[in-house]
């Protein structure tokens, strides 16, 4: 089962850059390539948007917020024919998600944030969904902070393409009491069982986080599998210190340009 569709959160605004993010999407914040062999500069969307390409993906929706006018003005002047739907409050990565329900149809499809982008995995992301057909493939790495993210409890089942294979038992949201180090990076491939999941989340006062709906998939009797990422880089803008450590990596290290409106 090939996955064809992705869809790419660029609502939030998130609190520790929202100097700059309350009027520019994180998505357009800039990151270092390799370009006819010098340093150039390109919007961290260029680079989400060509790994995603890379591996098949061929319809995008993006889930904007206030200031997605800029980023889809920008997408436009590119050739991007892409969906978007619009998310006017920030109500969490899950509600955005539910947002692009109608375009996912039945359809599986990428899930990826726009504030960070990986230096690789992708493909054994969706290598790993096409071979076994699960309901969601997560791409996790270990944290030494674990209460900050999203957080899996898994089993060790063995090696895929190279990567440690685990079964997911359980998913936390920034947990007081972790039950383990593996952080969910916010890239993510998932059936539309999902979508079920996140409405059967008990509606509250706090945001409807993703997690949430992993957990729901796995209660609801759904598969998930997580792949160990260990020499990928998970190149986040979403805060300062994280944006600081993109720059100098991509500064430092040869990441070609992967220009998705060139091909």
């Amino acid at each position: 089962m090939k996955v064809r569709k992705a869809v790419i959160t660029a609502a939030g605004k998130g609190t520790r850059m929202k100097h700059i993010t309350s009027v520019l999407p994180k998505g357009l914040l800039p990151l270092f390539v390799d370009e006819e062999g010098r340093k150039v500069t390109v919007p961290v969307i260029d680079l989400i948007l060509g790994s995603l390409t890379k591996v098949g993906v061929e319809n995008f929706c993006l889930v904007v917020g206030r200031n997605g006018r800029i980023l889809m003005d920008y997408l436009f002047e590119l050739g991007l024919g892409a969906t978007f739907e619009f998310q006017r409050e920030p109500k969490g990565f899950g509600d955005a998600v539910l947002r692009a329900e109608k375009f996912v149809g039945n359809d599986p499809f990428f899930v990826h944030a726009d504030d960070g982008v990986l230096s690789s995995g992708y493909e054994r992301a969706a290598k790993l969904f096409e071979e076994r057909e699960p309901d969601a493939v997560l791409l996790v790495r270990k944290v030494s902070n674990p209460k900050r993210y999203g957080i899996v409890e898994a089993r060790d089942e063995g090696e895929f393409m190279g990567s440690k294979l685990l079964r997911v038992l359980d998913a936390q949201e920034k947990p007081s009491q972790p039950r383990s180090d593996l952080a969910v990076s916010a890239a993510y491939v998932f059936k539309p069982s999902l979508f079920k999941a996140l409405r059967e989340v008990e509606s509250g006062e706090g945001e409807l986080e993703l997690t949430y709906g992993i957990s729901g998939v796995l209660r609801n009797g759904g598969e998930v599998w997580a792949l160990l990422l260990q020499e990928e880089v998970w190149l986040n803008v979403g805060d300062p210190d994280s944006y600081i450590r993109a720059m100098n990596y991509t500064h430092q290290t040869s990441l070609p340009s992967r220009p998705w409106h060139n091909g």
